[in-house]
């Protein structure tokens, strides 16, 4: 296995950030293409930006395993794009006004307020079949296989009901944690999986970065949480205080702002003890990146 050697981590996240940018470009269809109202819908809401979290940790995990950019680069490529694209999509329907009635994501109006409801959900099933058709064509069908999982009703989908049913209702730490693991953190789970899968990583290997992601799925979760409630506009993109107008079932809801904040902190801790002490990778810089989030 080879290692990823020390990193200048701001710099690696933005030269990532640019390559998913452009291969999102290159693999969806061009707003000149009919259906062009719905490819524009489709393009609207994937470039919107954002971190680019997900793909970005399917790349870091692949070269961690020892995935070069010479081994296959369209399987690895072909991947973050489709994790992109899947999570794309979902905030295309949780923004909608049957779920989350949300008027803005990443400082932009939603895609059923610049396009319209029906053209959103369409947006949105689009892409969730462009991504599958993607991952499809990187050969892998355990790559397959794990993303259904972490979209389907055991993740993101069973995490998104969970998470409408308990609105409304004064939470638990166990029930925000079940619907914060699979809502947020399966699809997190799945991208550092999966880039380890494209590396051909052995099952010990796996296990670890399985820990690794499951700690800082929970954690990205925890602190979007806190950010809701102390974070800036003008930062996270959206107006502060939506998830409590909501009743939201939230972390600080269920055990309070600073316990919330310790627990997020111990996840992160946590992930990062499957590497070696001293060990200085691109991986043990998001988990960092993603535990100092301004809040």
């Amino acid at each position: 296995m080879s290692k990823v050697d020390t990193v200048d981590g701001p710099k690696y996240l933005k030269q990532s950030k640019a390559l998913v940018d452009h291969l999102l470009d290159e693999y969806l269809p061009s707003s000149d293409v009919e259906p062009r109202s719905l490819h524009e819908a489709m393009r609207y809401s994937l470039m919107a930006g954002g971190k680019r979290l997900r793909p970005v940790l399917a790349l870091a995990a692949y070269e961690y395993c020892g995935g070069t950019k010479d081994n296959a680069p369209d399987t690895i490529h072909r991947a973050m794009a489709a994790l992109e694209m899947i999570h794309t999509y979902s905030l295309i329907h949780d923004d909608l006004p049957c779920m989350d009635d949300d008027d803005l994501r990443r400082g932009l109006p939603t895609c059923h307020k610049k396009f319209g409801e029906a053209t959103a959900v369409l947006a949105g099933d689009a892409l969730h079949v462009v991504a599958f058709h993607l991952m499809a064509m990187t050969g892998s069908n355990k790559a397959v296989i794990e993303l259904a999982e972490a979209v389907g009703t055991s993740g993101m989908l069973g995490g998104q009901i969970a998470d409408m049913e308990a609105e409304g209702t004064k939470p638990t730490h166990e029930i925000v944690k079940n619907i914060h693991k699979r809502k947020t953190g399966a699809l997190i789970n799945a991208s550092v999986r999966i880039g380890a899968m494209m590396a051909q990583a052995d099952p010990l290997m796996l296990d670890r970065l399985t820990t690794y992601g499951e700690n800082i799925g929970l954690a990205f979760q925890i602190i979007d949480d806190i950010l809701d409630i102390q974070g800036d506009e003008k930062i996270i993109g959206k107006q502060p205080g939506s998830d409590s107008k909501k009743q939201k079932a939230t972390y600080p809801e269920a055990i309070g702002i600073e316990k919330a904040k310790e627990e997020a902190a111990l996840l992160v801790d946590k992930a990062l003890s499957v590497f070696e002490e001293y060990e200085d990778n691109v991986l043990t810089f998001i988990a960092r990146f993603i535990g100092q989030r301004e809040c």
